[in-house]
């Protein structure tokens, strides 16, 4: 074979025309951050378990695979938006690389199958590139329940004692959504009490403990930091309806506004986006809470607006790249601190080529906005910057093209079709690329 043979691959890209109004209403699904974790949560009880609005994007698929070489059957209705899983009595402990890999929520099992199986093989995760994310604070947990933790040959390898979890005091040095995730779902079969304090406080932590209750579980202070499990012997199969996903809701929000638009957003909770919502205020926008969600009107260029991420109920890290885009285009300056992720900037140099000013420094970053982005091409470095660079395709002169769209397609559902349906010039289209 020649030396200057060249292999191209077909891979998809969103082909943008800038200037649309986004005008309409669309309509959220559940969570992505809450349905993975749902969907492991069932492996705690032998039986059926249903979960109702769980979105059709990839990492389900990737989820309920996982779940299937543990041992399950499982089925997804993309009509419905309906998983059923069918948990056998015995289920096997070891999630493989080439699965853990594609998405960080696998890490999700981890606490489901030492609870159930008294061990757990679970391959480090992978998922996006947007900073490290390490494991330590739900190997401390376990431990502290009696577990023993090592790490061999890339897997994080979990052995519980004899009798099982023991119930006991966990103290979070961060309120880690994955380590207060994991910490739950091992305790709430463990014996005695077990307290997770500086606990997680998003809405999907919410939402597992109240399916961990939905299943027999003994649960006080949800919704707070301060968490209290009281361990029983056995859960039960469940239905549960997800908790709609905040992060889709807050882009569809800031969609209208960077459009200067007009988009009502249905089965959305506007408390679980209160900070998000007033700093669209800010800007300009106006927001009517309705009977289901809210509409954002905005009729001007928008005013730049500070922000700073921080865990729930604070500025969440995943609507940040959006607001990012949003301040590209804004009257004046603004500073955007990232408390969360380190890498999170990374797709900043990918909205320059936008045309967007933007320095940063550490953890901050500094914009200037301008009244006109110049279309290009693009790539998606994780879901939401992905959003982010589809947002700002949106209001960029002539033609965007955003390249590696299979990291959007894993957060949001039929996101080009919905953006099309508000009046938006966008088509997903083969292209094909060098290998």
């Amino acid at each position: 074979m020649s030396k200057s043979t060249v292999f191209c691959l077909i891979v998809e890209v969103f082909r943008i025309q800038g200037g649309a109004r986004l005008v309409g209403e669309v309509h959220v699904t559940g969570a992505k951050n809450s349905s993975l974790k749902l969907m492991a949560a069932a492996l705690l009880a032998p039986g059926v378990t249903t979960i109702h609005a769980v979105p059709n994007i990839l990492d389900v698929t990737i989820m309920a695979e996982l779940l299937r070489r543990l041992g399950c059957t499982v089925n997804y209705s993309a009509v419905s938006e309906t998983v059923t899983i069918d948990v056998p009595e015995t289920i096997e402990h070891r999630a493989d690389y080439d699965l853990v890999r594609r998405m960080r929520a696998s890490i999700a099992v981890l606490g489901p199958l030492v609870a159930r199986t008294g061990a757990a093989d679970v391959a480090l995760p992978g998922g996006d590139a947007i900073g490290s994310r390490g494991l330590d604070m739900h190997t401390a947990g376990l431990e502290r329940m009696g577990a023993t933790v090592t790490n061999e040959h890339g897997y994080l390898v979990v052995h519980a004692p004899d009798g099982g979890l023991v119930g006991t005091h966990v103290y979070l040095d961060f309120p880690s959504v994955g380590a207060t995730e994991t910490l739950l779902m091992a305790a709430v079969t463990a014996s005695g009490q077990t307290i997770i304090d500086n606990a997680a406080r998003e809405p999907e932590i919410v939402d597992i403990c109240n399916m961990l209750v939905s299943m027999g579980g003994q649960i006080s202070g949800i919704g707070t930091s301060l968490l209290t499990i009281s361990g029983v012997s056995a859960l039960r199969a469940t239905e549960y309806t997800t908790v709609s996903d905040r992060i889709v809701a807050g882009t569809w929000a800031v969609a209208a506004v960077i459009t200067r638009g007009d988009v009502t957003v249905h089965n959305a909770n506007p408390e679980h986006l209160s900070i998000v919502l007033e700093k669209l205020t800010t800007v300009g926008a106006n927001v009517e809470i309705t009977g289901d969600g809210f509409r954002v009107q905005m009729d001007r260029r928008p005013t730049a607006v500070d922000i700073v991420t921080l865990p729930y109920p604070g500025f969440p890290t995943d609507l940040q790249p959006q607001f990012i885009a949003l301040n590209s285009i804004a009257e004046g300056s603004a500073m955007v601190t990232e408390n969360l992720f380190e890498a999170r900037f990374r797709f900043v140099q990918e909205l320059s080529r936008l045309g967007a000013e933007v320095r940063t420094d550490g953890h901050h970053a500094l914009i200037r906005g301008r009244s006109q982005l110049s279309g290009a091409p693009v790539e998606a470095t994780d879901i939401r910057a992905g959003a982010g660079l589809v947002l700002a395709g949106l209001v960029s002169d002539g033609e965007t093209v955003v390249h590696a769209i299979e990291h959007i397609d894993r957060g949001y559902v039929d996101f080009e079709t919905q953006l099309a349906t508000l009046g938006a010039n966008i088509v997903r289209e083969a292209s094909p690329e060098l290998a």
